[in-house]
């Protein structure tokens, strides 16, 4: 069974998942990691999403505050004997309700040139591409997107 937790960045299970995360990106961004990671703080972080499967923790996903009406993803990570089973497309659409409750008109991300696999969901989930922001910008092997997000009110 899939259960979808609204949490923080304290619950212990984000953070054991953020270190298989960050153990993750360190193979795949090489020296590089050291430059992105001092982005991907996860102390303060409001926003945190948990998938548990059969109450074991396999994906999850934040936000953090980035402008005014404006929200940015961070820590988007799937457990790799979970991976293909549209964990990842389940946390997103939690974070994305959230941030409709929270009033939020806009996403920002960054991802790396060599995640594919991330790239594509962000597409498949219409967000566009844009120019580089803020600490990526100039930073080829990064990849930024943005979505617009339709507030519908009752």
């Amino acid at each position: 069974m899939i259960e979808i937790i609204r949490t923080d960045s304290s619950n212990p299970d984000f953070i054991a998942l953020v270190k298989d995360l960050d153990a993750f990106l360190a193979l795949i961004d090489g020296e590089e990691h050291l430059f992105y990671a001092q982005f991907n703080q996860t102390n303060k972080l409001n926003y945190v999403v948990v998938v548990y499967e059969n109450n074991k923790p396999i994906g999850c996903g934040a936000l953090k505050e980035y402008a005014q009406n404006t929200l940015e993803i961070k820590r988007m990570y799937t457990a790799p004997d979970s991976r293909e089973k549209g964990i990842a497309t389940q946390v997103l659409a939690e974070l994305e309700l959230w941030a409709a409750e929270l009033y939020c008109q806009k996403f920002v991300l960054e991802t790396g040139i060599r995640q594919q696999e991330a790239i594509r969901l962000y597409k498949k989930s219409g967000y566009k591409r844009i120019p580089n922001y803020d600490q990526y910008a100039g930073i080829e092997n990064s990849i930024c997107f943005e979505k617009e997000l339709k507030l519908y009110y009752f």
